[in-house]
């Protein structure tokens, strides 16, 4: 395993909890010898970015026209090498594609899109699998909701792909131990 890809909100900023948060992961992301793949902009993939890189690891962003036209916004200056795409679906595909392992941080809808188009990839095969876990009481709290609405829609054996990690040290444990694993 030599890639991560972090999907994470845009929202969160620098100074609070969450953009802590996710600069901690990449810090120990970068420091544990990963390359770190995130959508490349602002919010957790700045924190993440910065994080990585500020130990020297290596940071992919993978940025998209559809986005720069929508929102006033470039690649954050962490980011040593850039993926670039013309849409918004490439680049999803291309976070979830070029990933040996996925970490999601808190998020919003774009965040539970890529969270929801990688776990049924995994279910169906259509990608290799790969070490996915969701970072934070959030995650588990909203797939327990799903779990329990849609019950009789999600046997164990789906449920099984998803990872869930307390926090963003928890989430690299979980990394490491699959990673020595193999």
């Amino acid at each position: 395993m030599k890639r991560v890809t972090v999907f994470g909100g845009s929202q969160t900023r620098e100074g609070e909890p969450d953009y802590q948060a996710a600069m901690l992961l990449g810090q120990l992301l970068g420091q544990a010898g990963f390359t770190v793949l995130t959508g490349g902009y602002i919010g957790t993939m700045e924190a993440v970015s910065r994080g990585a890189a500020e130990v020297g690891g290596q940071v992919i962003g993978v940025t998209c026209d559809q986005i720069e036209a929508w929102r006033a916004v470039r690649p954050n200056r962490w980011v040593q090498q850039e993926m670039r795409y013309a849409t918004l679906r490439e680049r999803m595909f291309a976070l979830i594609d070029e990933s040996d392992a996925v970490v999601a941080m808190p998020g919003g809808p774009g965040t539970l899109a890529e969270v929801a188009v990688l776990w049924n990839h995994l279910l169906t095969n259509s990608v290799a699998p790969r070490p996915f876990v969701l970072v934070g009481p959030g995650w588990r709290h909203t797939l327990e909701q799903f779990y329990t609405a849609f019950d009789a829609y999600i046997p164990d054996a789906q449920r099984r792909w998803l990872s869930f990690a307390s926090d963003v040290r928890a989430a690299v444990q979980l990394l490491l131990d699959a990673n020595h694993a193999q």
